[in-house]
């Protein structure tokens, strides 16, 4: 059974019981039903008038496959290796934050359901589960994506964290030292209910603006936080402090990805 929770009719950690879905649109319907406004305009909505959020929707619905004809598959098997772990599909669930406005047990239950389904999973630096929490559910690849804040130090401990916790790779952000203006989070002045935070993150000061009744406390954090100056020179420093491979996610240029490969990435 699925299960949603609805973060502004009910009392946070009620869970309500509802029937499978049986395809992705059923279960963004689903979610829109379940969840606040506030809570499903954040998980689903994108930067400015969300042009590139529809052009993607696009791409995919014109993708077509090419399946050969008259092939034995009485035995398929899709199981392949991803950073060195196998996995049964070459998928890895991508990082949301704040999963706890969406589900009682927020990134657990994402990574409990990523093992069942023997695929990946990344872990957002703003989640509402902490690291250890999260690695004792799993024995599939778990990741963790990385935002490079101002605080070097706080970075490092992050990076520290993640490999002592179990967690086989980074994913760094590169795509967000200017956070696009999320205007459906700005509309509903996104804020994280009290007592929510980024279980991460706890010995920051300034997190109280993710609290905060403002425009949107996320845009904010990002403003106030998140290291604006991030270069190429900054991975050797990030794969100088441990061992774990480094992933570069939203790179969006060919020539980059060359250039990523070039800093081995």
């Amino acid at each position: 059974m699925a299960q949603l929770v609805n973060t502004g009719d009910r009392k946070a950690g009620e869970v309500q019981e509802i029937n499978s879905p049986i395809n992705l649109f059923e279960y963004e319907q689903l979610a829109k039903e379940h969840l606040s406004q506030m809570a499903f305009d954040h998980y689903s909505s994108r930067a400015w008038d969300e042009i590139t959020l529809q052009d993607n929707r696009a791409a995919f619905s014109r993708v077509k496959l090419r399946p050969k004809m008259l092939v034995d598959v009485s035995e398929i098997n899709l199981t392949t290796k991803v950073l060195g772990t196998s996995l049964q599909l070459a998928r890895v669930i991508a990082p949301i934050a704040f999963q706890y406005l969406g589900h009682p047990e927020g990134e657990i239950s994402t990574a409990s359901a990523a093992a069942s389904a023997g695929v990946g999973m990344v872990l957002s630096t703003l989640s509402t589960r902490s690291f250890e929490e999260v690695a004792t559910v799993s024995n599939s690849l778990q990741s963790f994506q990385l935002y490079i804040h101002k605080d070097r130090v706080l970075t490092h401990t992050l990076v520290e964290r993640a490999y002592t916790a179990g967690y086989q790779a980074l994913f760094l952000t590169v795509d967000a030292s200017v956070l696009g203006k999320q205007e459906r989070d700005q509309g509903n002045k996104f804020t994280l209910p009290r007592g929510l935070h980024p279980a991460n993150l706890t010995k920051i000061s300034g997190l109280d603006i993710l609290h905060a009744q403002r425009e949107s406390g996320l845009l904010t954090y990002f403003t106030q936080q998140i290291n604006p100056a991030l270069t190429w020179k900054d991975l050797e420093w990030l794969q100088s402090l441990g061992p774990l491979p480094l992933v570069l996610k939203a790179i969006l240029r060919g020539d980059y990805t060359v250039r990523a490969v070039e800093y081995s990435a």
